[in-house]
């Protein structure tokens, strides 16, 4: 069994499609709407596991981010962190290093799905 996707529901597409496409580099592979108010955006590589965007105009529930966190893997977490500073994102933690052989930090996307950025030694 192999992971396909995770999902998130999000406030505004087009903020979360800057976040993930514009300043973590994840491209775009498809975007649809499959009905009147909702638009579904996939991030990724084809044949990687995806993040599933989704937005909905129709729904009047609050977007609950609490508890979920995704994870991502940097060449140098020191450049990483100088990127996000100069484009204005808030660490939120860390950078923290529970061991010798990794090292991460932590930011939050617009709709508070907390973000994880790691360097593995």
């Amino acid at each position: 069994m192999n992971l396909c996707w995770i999902t998130l529901n999000v406030k505004n597409m087009e903020e979360s499609l800057k976040f993930y496409s514009e300043l973590l580099g994840i491209k775009v592979f498809n975007r649809f709407s499959p009905g009147p108010g909702v638009d579904i955006a996939m991030v990724g590589e084809k044949d990687k596991p995806k993040i599933e965007l989704i937005c909905s105009r129709n729904s009047n529930s609050e977007i609950e981010a609490s508890g979920i966190s995704i994870g991502f893997e940097v060449k140098s977490l020191d450049e990483t962190m100088k990127y996000m500073k100069s484009k204005g994102i808030i660490i939120k933690r860390g950078p923290i290093s529970p061991s010798p052989k990794v090292k991460f930090f932590f930011i939050e996307d617009p709709n508070g799905v907390e973000v994880q950025i790691v360097e593995n030694r």
